[in-house]
C-alpha cells in the first residue's frame, strides 16, 4: 500500500500497526479516513521517583498532512527521494569518522553472532538514514517504539526531547561558567544515540551509564526539576548532594548512579545481568529483562572493560554493552588509543556477538538496539554495539577542546551528521515539522529548563545528617562519632 501525502510519497512504514478490526494506522489516524486536522504529542504520565512526581509539561500541537489512500502506481522521477538503498552521489559507500579509517555503509542489520565469519578488513557501519537528505535507505522493519509512557507520536517525542536535552545542556553549561554549580558535562552531538538506545529498551531494563548518558534518563521520565536539583545539590536531590553534578540516579527508573571513576559500571552491568539470567530461569511466566552498560571509547582501555567483556561472555548473560565511539577520550584522540578497528572488532575475540552503527542516526540506533536486545534475551548472551559518532562539545567543563582539536573539525562534524538536525530534516520532509513548530518547541523548552534551574537555585541545601546516612541500616560508632564531631566543629565556628 502507498499513502500519499500533499508533497510526497513515502511508504507506509512509519510507526504502523493493525487494531483487532484490521484496520491499519498511521500515528493513532485511520488512513481509511484521515481528516483529522490536529494532533497533540503525548504528555508524559506522572510517575513516582522515589517521592518526586513528574510534571506534566503542555506540548505544542503538531499539525500533519491529510493522508489519503491511492492505489500503487509507477513512481516518476522526482515523486519521492530514494527510500531503498539506491546508488546515488549522495549515498557513498564508505564514511569517514575522526580519527578512523574510512568505513563502509551498509543499510542491512546483521549482528554477527560468534559462530559467524567476521566481517572481512573494517567492520561495516550501519546506517538507516541518508545524511544529506535524511531519508530512508530502507523501509524500517519495525516500527518506532510506543512507550507505555506515551503511546503515540514517538518520533515527535524523541524530536522534543533531543531539543530538551541540547537546551538544558546549553543553560546548565553556561550556569557553571557563571559559578553557579561547580561541573557540566553537555551531550551536543551524541543526543540521537541516546534517545534512539533508550527508546528501545524496556522500561524495566537496568542501565549502567558512564556520565554523558542524561537522555537516557530523560527518555524513562526524569524532570527537568530532577536533573536542575541534583545539579544544585539541594534538599530535593535524590542523591541528598553527596555527588558531582551530572552523577544522575534514579532508583525508580531503572537507572544506577553514576559513578566518576571509568569503567566501574560495566562489571557491575554483567553482575545485574547474571541475576535477571537467575531470576528467568526460577520464573520463566516473568517478562525477561536485561542489563545495558554504556561507556566510551576510552573506557574500553581500562582493564573493567576487559573482565566484564569475559565473565559475561562466559557466563551467557543478558546484556548489551553500548560504546559510544565519539573519537575522543577527552584530549586522546582514538588513533592514540587503538591500532585496531575500533572497539567493536574485539567482540568476535570474547565470543561475543556484535554490531557497529552510526551513532548519529537515530533510526539505526534504535533498530540495532531493538535487535541487540531481543538477541541477548533469547540467547542469554551479551552483544556489543559500537555507535560511531563525534562530541561537538568539551569533554566537561574542566576540559579546553581547542587545545587539541581544531574548530573547523568540530564544525564540519556538526553541518555534516549533526543527530538532532537530521531527525528534524526527516520530520519535515514528511510535513510533521516547520520553522513555526520548531522555534515553538525550542523556546518552550529553553523556557522551562531556565525555571527548573531557577528553582533549584533557590531551594535550600541538603541537610548535614544526610552525609552519615545510607550506607549502614545502622549507624556504626566510628560514624556516629564522626558526626557529633563534625556538629560540635559547626557550632564553634557558628556555621549553620
Amino acid at each position: 500500500m502507498i499513502v500519499r501525502s500533499p508533497q510526497r510519497w513515502t511508504k507506509l512504514w512509519l510507526a504502523s500497526r493493525t487494531t483487532k478490526n484490521g484496520r491499519i494506522l498511521f500515528h493513532d489516524v485511520d488512513i481509511r479516513n484521515c481528516d483529522r486536522p490536529m494532533s497533540t504529542v503525548p504528555l508524559h504520565l506522572a510517575r513516582s521517583n522515589n517521592g518526586m512526581v513528574n510534571v506534566l509539561v503542555k506540548s505544542t500541537k503538531v499539525p500533519r498532512p491529510a493522508m489519503i489512500v491511492q492505489p500503487k502506481q509507477k513512481k516518476k522521477d522526482g515523486d519521492y527521494p530514494p527510500l531503498l538503498n539506491e546508488k546515488s552521489e549522495a549515498m557513498p559507500d564508505h564514511i569517514s569518522y575522526v580519527g578512523n579509517e574510512r568505513m563502509p555503509i551498509t543499510s542491512i542489520l546483521n549482528i554477527v553472532k560468534p559462530k559467524d565469519d567476521v566481517p572481512r578488513g573494517i567492520w561495516p557501519v550501519f546506517r538507516m538514514m541518508e545524511i544529506r537528505s535524511s531519508a530512508l535507505l530502507h523501509p524500517s522493519a519495525h516500527e518506532y517504539p510506543d512507550m507505555t509512557t506515551n503511546p503515540h507520536n514517538t518520533l515527535l517525542r524523541a524530536h522534543r526531547q533531543m531539543i530538551r536535552l541540547r537546551k538544558m545542556d546549553t543553560i546548565l553549561h553556561n550556569a557553571q561558567r557563571q559559578g553557579r554549580i561547580s561541573f557540566y558535562m553537555t551531550h551536543h552531538g551524541e543526543e540521537g544515540l541516546l534517545i534512539g538506545s533508550a527508546s528501545a529498551l524496556n522500561s524495566k531494563d537496568f542501565v549502567f551509564a558512564q556520565y554523558r548518558e542524561a537522555g537516557v534518563l530523560m527518555w524513562r521520565g526524569f524532570t527537568l526539576d530532577q536533573f536542575c536539583n541534583q545539579c544544585f545539590s539541594n534538599d530535593l536531590d535524590l542523591g541528598k548532594g553527596r555527588q558531582m553534578p551530572v552523577h544522575y540516579g534514579c532508583r525508580a527508573l531503572n537507572f544506577q548512579t553514576v559513578s566518576s571513576p571509568l569503567g566501574t559500571q560495566l562489571t557491575q552491568a554483567v553482575g545485574a545481568a547474571y541475576k535477571f539470567k537467575l531470576d528467568a530461569a526460577s520464573h520463566p511466566e516473568k517478562e525477561p529483562i536485561i542489563s545495558i552498560a554504556y561507556f566510551g571509547d576510552g573506557a574500553a582501555s581500562c582493564i573493567d572493560f576487559h573482565s566484564a567483556c569475559n565473565f559475561a561472555s562466559t557466563l551467557r548473560v543478558p546484556m548489551i554493552f553500548f560504546c559510544r565511539n565519539n573519537g575522543y577520550a577527552i584530549s586522546t584522540p582514538v588513533k592514540d588509543q587503538y591500532a585496531g578497528d575500533g572497539i567493536i572488532s574485539r567482540a568476535p575475540g570474547y565470543g561475543m556477538a556484535g554490531i557497529r552503527v552510526d551513532g548519529n542516526d537515530i533510526f539505526a540506533v534504535h533498530a540495532a538496539v531493538q535487535a541487540a536486545r531481543a538477541y541477548a534475551v533469547e540467547t542469554s548472551s551479551p552483544v556489543m554495539i559500537e555507535a560511531m559518532t563525534y562530541r561537538q562539545g568539551h569533554h566537561s567543563t574542566s576540559d579546553d577542546s581547542s587545545r587539541y582539536r581544531a574548530a573547523e573539525e568540530v564544525q564540519k562534524a556538526t553541518d555534516v551528521s549533526d543527530p538532532t538536525a537530521r531527525l528534524d530534516l526527516f520530520l519535515r520532509r514528511f510535513g510533521w515539522m516547520d520553522d513555526n513548530i520548531s522555534t515553538s518547541i525550542e523556546d518552550e523548552e529553553r523556557i522551562a529548563v531556565i525555571r527548573a534551574m531557577e528553582a533549584a537555585e533557590a531551594r535550600p541545601d541538603p541537610k548535614i545528617e544526610h552525609m552519615f546516612e545510607d550506607v549502614y541500616h545502622e549507624k556504626p560508632p566510628h560514624l556516629v562519632k564522626q558526626e557529633e564531631e563534625l556538629k560540635r566543629h559547626l557550632e564553634n565556628y557558628q556555621v549553620q
